[in-house]
């Protein structure tokens, strides 16, 4: 079959008003699951996927995509506005989306970050029609030594997000690491750090950490200085993103959208390492580094960049080799498979016209989502407008109800206050929680890696250089490692220079 006759066999099953409106549907419930605090992608989609059972196999499908790329732009908007990621994906936008808000420049930001999301989100989407194939065989040579070395890359660009000190951002990720070898031991079976407590047999609930960490503090600054935040109501501001802003971002969207179609491909890495990777060569490449941190809208197109660019390629590892690229994936994937179908290989065989109706509802779903989205700024613009005093209660309900119903579980609750005062103590004492939470993301997957890779080899270390893949991410690391350290001694001479003028 052409590619042609494969775009019209597209056409005949995508072509209907049913499927683009529940693409339109889903892409709503996914803005509006993404902008709630605490209810993330993962739980819109989830909560979303028994109503498409009833559905034909390809509108069922497309309400899931659209509420997935929602949830990921609609987690910008809290992040912004309120500095509390709406998704673990926008942890990275708070960085300088919030700053921006603080000085009148939330509408900006949160224009930006539309930019950006459509930007990386077209990307994503034509990464997935024309590479699909190639992409998904290099996924596939991955095996435990390839991932360990990738992740430990992945890990070396905390020190790109660690502020001023690489010091605190250091013990930053050690703690990081410490908190996600809590639980149950993958391979032997054995429980670590839980002191017999059943609830701490599955680790710390990620949803409950990153809320703690993040939009806690927030709350205990606010009782702790009450007269602080008094009057201190933000609004959208007057200055709206221009063209010019989008102009000098555009490197680092696309840059940003091939580093999430790059480790979106590989299944298990996900959108937040991504954010955070992006922003970090956004910052390292940009003529306005100082600024980063402080309130850069090219730091807030980078992270947005970075987090909806893995949106698309997550499904290449899921359609070209049925194994989900991410937690959202993974329930996608029961979609497909309460409809009949098998994502692999054969799919592209067996049921073409699934596969080019999905595609042509991707592209459409990039539309959507600018539509839809500038609705949503517009929408959710009187969260910015209330005062603090009354913002900060809700804020704090909401924080309560989201870790709740992830697991119905008020164990998750207690961790996320114990985070939160975590979070406070890092806050006072200003060491960055951004190389925390990549840490104890890629944490798990590190241990899990090496171990599995131990266990191939016989504990012979020498596996994990056993072939190109490996050389060039050990190669990029020690590169990486060398540059921080030069511009941690560089930082360090210009200091005192500084001080004596």
């Amino acid at each position: 079959m052409s590619f042609l006759d494969s775009i019209l066999a597209g056409l005949t099953v995508v072509g209907n008003i049913e499927a683009f409106l529940a693409l339109g549907i889903g892409v709503t419930i996914g803005v509006i699951g993404g902008a709630i605090p605490g209810m993330s992608a993962t739980m819109a989609v989830a909560l979303t996927l028994p109503f498409t059972f009833s559905m034909q196999p390809i509108t069922g499908i497309l309400l899931l995509l659209g509420v997935y790329k929602g949830g990921i732009f609609g987690g910008s908007i809290p992040a912004i506005l309120i500095k509390t990621p709406g998704t673990p994906a926008s942890s990275a936008t708070i960085l300088d989306g919030y700053p921006m808000a603080e000085k009148g420049e939330a509408g900006r930001a949160l224009g930006m970050a539309l930019w950006a999301s459509c930007t990386a989100d077209v990307v994503s989407n034509l990464s997935l029609i024309l590479f699909a194939g190639w992409l998904a065989s290099f996924a596939l040579s991955f095996g435990p030594p390839e991932f360990f070395t990738l992740i430990l890359f992945s890990l070396t660009i905390i020190a790109g997000v660690s502020g001023d000190s690489l010091l605190k951002g250091a013990l930053s990720a050690l703690l990081g690491l410490m908190l996600a070898t809590i639980g149950l031991d993958l391979v032997y079976g054995t429980n670590r750090f839980t002191f017999g407590d059943p609830n701490l047999m599955g680790g710390l609930n990620f949803i409950a950490v990153l809320i703690g960490l993040f939009a806690i503090p927030e709350v205990i600054a606010m009782v702790w200085h009450p007269t602080a935040h008094v009057g201190k109501a933000r609004s959208l501001g007057k200055n709206w993103v221009s063209f010019a802003d989008y102009r000098r971002s555009f490197r680092s969207i696309i840059r940003g959208s091939l580093i999430g179609v790059f480790l979106g491909s590989i299944p298990g890495i996900g959108a937040a390492p991504s954010a955070f990777l992006s922003y970090s060569e956004a910052r390292r490449r940009s003529k306005y580094k100082e600024n980063f941190g402080k309130g850069e809208v090219e730091g807030v197109a980078a992270s947005e960049a970075g987090n909806n660019g893995v949106a698309g390629a997550t499904l290449i590892p899921l359609l070209a080799l049925g194994v989900p690229g991410d937690v959202i994936t993974a329930i996608i994937i029961g979609a497909f498979m309460i409809h009949g179908l098998q994502p692999g290989p054969m799919m592209f065989i067996l049921n073409v016209d699934i596969i080019y109706g999905l595609f042509i509802g991707l592209i459409v779903s990039s539309v959507f989502l600018f539509f839809i989205g500038s609705v949503a700024i517009k929408g959710f613009k009187y969260v910015a407008d209330v005062p603090r005093r009354l913002l900060v209660p809700g804020v704090l309900v909401l924080c309560i109800y989201g870790v709740f119903a992830v697991n119905n579980n008020i164990f998750d609750v207690g961790v996320m206050f114990a985070m939160g005062w975590v979070g406070y103590v890092m806050m006072r004492y200003q060491v960055p929680a951004a190389p925390f939470l990549i840490a104890f993301i890629l944490g798990p997957l590190l241990e899990d890696n090496f171990r599995q890779s131990m266990l191939m080899s016989g504990s012979d270390p020498s596996i994990l250089l056993r072939g190109p893949i490996t050389w060039f991410f050990w190669t990029v690391t020690v590169i990486t490692i060398v540059a921080i350290i030069r511009a941690g001694f560089r930082a360090t001479r210009r200091k005192p220079v500084a001080d004596k003028g």
